[in-house]
């Protein structure tokens, strides 16, 4: 139920998002036009909506799993970053790694996921040593690959 959601506030010309099943995690993004997306190539689609994110959380644009999986489509900055100041509308990159397959994109189809996380703001403190760890300063991939 919605007790426990975070209200958004929303400029749609297209209906607002909706998540798919109870317990989803993201809800929909879908495009407000037709787009193709050549082989290898990226393309900047609308979605048509606006929204007002709270101080204190963001908005991660995810890939959806099944473009993905099925058609090699995926959100180039993935995750995309939706700042709680922005206002601007929902535009999301969309990369076609398939090297052969164009892929036609309609008004209305489900394009992305939309993720709302709590944001913790750092306040960095300048120091000559860290804390040590278990890992020490061996450096990306030194846990291996096993």
């Amino acid at each position: 139920g919605l007790m426990n959601s975070l209200p958004i506030l929303i400029l749609s010309a297209s209906g607002v998002p909706v998540y798919a099943r109870p317990g989803d995690a993201a809800c929909d993004l879908r495009s407000s036009h037709d787009a193709v997306i050549e082989p290898q190539q990226r393309v900047t689609v609308s979605t048509g909506i606006s929204i007002a994110i709270p101080d204190g959380y963001v908005g991660l644009v995810h890939s959806r799993s099944g473009l993905a999986a099925n058609h090699g489509i995926m959100v180039l900055n993935s995750p995309g970053t939706i700042d709680a100041g922005y206002r601007g509308e929902i535009r999301v990159t969309l990369l076609n790694t398939d090297t052969s397959k164009a892929f036609e994109i309609k008004s209305g189809d489900r394009i992305a996921q939309l993720l709302f996380q709590k944001v913790e703001k750092a306040s960095f403190i300048e120091v000559d040593v860290l804390p040590g760890s278990d890992r020490g300063e061996n450096g990306f991939g030194s846990s291996g690959v096993k």
